[in-house]
């Protein structure tokens, strides 16, 4: 008979598969399906449509800033050009949705698809480049995908961009509200669950090993430039994946909204919620959306005032703050708060 564990006091495991289990004990099981249930039960019942377009638009930014920790945070490769990937599966949801008339749920992976195919081309010269120069390259990467998006007026629309119609998949139709939300909350979940199990693999163990010191890495036998091919790729499908759920949720993108600024925010999300943590993609997101409906405030506060063109250096100035501020006060960002809360709990009532 299974015995369960919500309070163990020390470590009893008893063969190696104990070791790999996700949850260590039932107490943490426990506590995953009380956040399933306020997530897809509670929330979406005692909300309204303009709170819930808010929590999708956290769940789709903590898609693609998990994406951008996996590869900087547990592989070590600085990224710049996240934002050009997310704009990626942005705009071929909306041509293959407006243009080519696909459902929703195919063009989503498509989308992804693409974007881990653009990544891949990338990193080919990025992966084989270290520190500054990795940051540079990606940089470029970044300006050559935005003059794309901007000047191929015939695919991407140009400085116009393109207008996206509501999804419907045979006779679901998925739109702003409730059914997107849960849409993109079993997205995340899923995409949690996979990156989650992504690092207790071996592929997850060598992305930390590049991370620490890739000349070690390379002596025990990691193929170094392939383990960092395969860290673009899988960074770049979550940008795209999140990127094409964006496209649905804005209802109208264009190359604007995926400049360097973008990037800058996912960059943000990451070190405040915490390098190389999966809950710290999802705090950090959550952070910056909060800082952004703050600072819509405030601007709309400037507009009345007729102080309108103080606010727009503001949003760089707070997104640059915060990271010198985490950086310097709290450089593994919430998720440290978040690990001293959970072991409080599991110390309690000691």
């Amino acid at each position: 008979m299974r015995k369960f564990q919500f309070h163990p006091c020390g470590s009893f495991k008893e063969t190696y598969q104990d070791e790999l289990f996700l949850f260590k004990t039932d107490f943490g099981r426990l506590w995953v399906w009380i956040s399933l249930i306020l997530l897809f039960v509670v929330i979406p019942s005692s909300f309204g449509i303009q709170t819930l377009n808010l929590f999708s638009l956290m769940g789709i930014y903590a898609m693609a800033a998990l994406g951008l920790n996996i590869l900087t945070g547990f592989t070590g490769q600085l990224s710049l050009a996240h934002g050009s990937l997310f704009g990626i599966g942005a705009y071929t949801a909306a041509i293959l949705g407006s243009r080519g008339g696909f459902p929703f749920f195919a063009t989503i992976p498509l989308a992804a698809i693409l974007a881990a195919a653009v990544g891949i081309i990338l990193s080919f010269p990025a992966a084989r480049l270290r520190n500054l120069y990795l940051c540079i390259i990606t940089i470029g990467g970044q300006l050559i995908i935005e003059y794309v998006l901007l000047h191929w007026k015939g695919l991407t629309g140009g400085a116009e961009g393109i207008a996206i119609t509501a999804g419907e998949s045979g006779p679901l139709s998925v739109s702003q509200g409730t059914t997107f939300y849960l849409v993109v909350f079993i997205a995340l979940a899923t995409m949690i669950w996979v990156a989650a199990n992504l690092m207790r693999t071996r592929f997850g163990r060598a992305f930390v090993a590049i991370r620490d010191n890739e000349t070690a890495a390379e002596g025990m036998g990691i193929p170094i430039f392939r383990y960092k091919l395969l860290s673009f790729a899988i960074s770049s499908f979550y940008a795209g994946f999140a990127g094409a759920l964006f496209a649905y949720h804005a209802r109208e993108i264009s190359p604007g909204l995926f400049s360097m600024g973008m990037s800058m925010e996912f960059l943000a999300m990451i070190v405040v919620g915490g390098l190389g943590s999966i809950p710290g993609a999802v705090f950090g997101s959550i952070f910056i959306v909060f800082l952004n409906e703050l600072l819509g405030v405030l601007a709309r506060v400037f507009l009345e005032t007729g102080a309108v063109t103080a606010m727009i250096p503001i949003r760089e100035f707070f997104y640059g703050g915060f990271i010198v501020l985490f950086i310097t006060v709290k450089p593994k960002g919430i998720s440290t708060i978040w690990e001293r809360t959970k072991s409080v709990f599991r110390h309690w009532p000691f």
